[in-house]
């Protein structure tokens, strides 16, 4: 039985690292249509094959070590963020007798809290001034919107009645909870961008002023497992969202496609938004985003009390 698991998990992170290198393909795509050109389309059939390429060249460069750098920190930040990021996975329900267990939304927030330590460390340990100021920021961003993430968890919870991911798919079986949290789900959605760093608010990367930000020193085998990791988390915030706000179990195909137009507009908003102004991303955060949240958790805190009294 724990072998059976043990290859379970292994499939898992073996179809969610295939997920990256094709979610990949898909982003350069719609980035190349969205600047009216055509992206990648020579390596196999229209560029398919491309993901692939880019691995191989990436895992066979020569790996570079800064004479300065904390030679531990920086080889084992990399690996401990993209470990995080599948660690993540195992909180969905599956229903595959995979893993499921009654605190899958707390499992998560631990998650997302320990991924701000490999940026951290990664900043860090270079010991350049672009990949520490990269790390300050990135880190300063994730803790700043981990907040609003979970005071609207706490709202759903409030609806739901548990810290069990599964809770959801029985409870939006007739009616999609975004739909009755509309307001929250566009700040969600908005957050999810933030704690995956990414456009408009990738601050930990900005090349026009970090020349890459947190991962400068990095190349090779490093800079593709922090790749990696960050599309993994990208994936797994669209399923996430899924599962949280528009309802269908995982062993159902529309699930899937609304996973992927989730992920789509995570692409969208990077090939149309410019990037933000650093204080007006704090400003965005702690004066708008923390008080709806807030004040929206207070509102469905007062409706979960309301009807117990009258039900009692």
């Amino acid at each position: 039985m724990e072998l059976l698991k043990l290859i379970k998990i292994v499939f898992l992170v073996i179809f969610v690292l295939l997920g990256v290198a094709f979610f990949t393909l898909l982003e350069r795509k719609i980035l190349g249509y969205i600047q009216i050109r055509k992206g990648p389309n020579k390596v196999g059939i229209l560029g398919i094959l491309q993901p692939f390429s880019d691995a191989v060249k990436l895992f066979t460069k020569e790996q570079t070590l800064p004479t300065m750098s904390n030679f531990l920190p920086y080889y084992i930040s990399p690996i401990i963020s993209l470990f995080i990021s599948l660690l993540v996975w195992c909180s969905l329900p599956y229903h595959l007798g995979l893993l499921s267990f009654k605190f899958s939304i707390l499992f998560f927030l631990c998650c997302t809290s320990l991924g701000v330590y490999a940026t951290m460390g990664a900043g860090w340990s270079s010991n350049s001034k672009y990949s520490m100021l990269g790390c300050l920021r990135a880190v300063a961003q994730t803790i700043s919107y981990e907040v609003s993430l979970a005071l609207i968890l706490l709202c759903s919870l409030f609806l739901v009645g548990g810290f069990n991911l599964s809770l959801f798919e029985s409870v939006q079986r007739y009616f999609w909870l975004g739909l009755f949290m509309m307001p929250l789900v566009m700040i969600w959605f908005a957050s999810c961008l933030a704690e995956t760093n990414r456009t408009p608010f990738d601050f930990s990367e900005g090349e026009s002023e970090l020349v890459s930000g947190f991962n400068t020193e990095y190349s090779a085998g490093g800079f593709a497992l922090i790749f990696m990791a960050e599309y993994a988390s990208i994936l797994f915030m669209s399923v996430l969202f899924t599962v949280l706000f528009m309802g269908s179990g995982m062993n159902e195909f529309f699930f899937y496609l609304k996973s992927l137009f989730i992920s789509f507009c995570f692409v969208w908003v990077r090939g149309t938004l410019p990037r933000f102004r650093y204080d007006k991303l704090m400003y965005l955060c702690w004066k708008s985003f923390l008080p709806v949240a807030l004040n929206y958790c207070i509102f469905f805190m007062s409706i979960k009390i309301f009807f117990e009294v009258i039900y009692m």
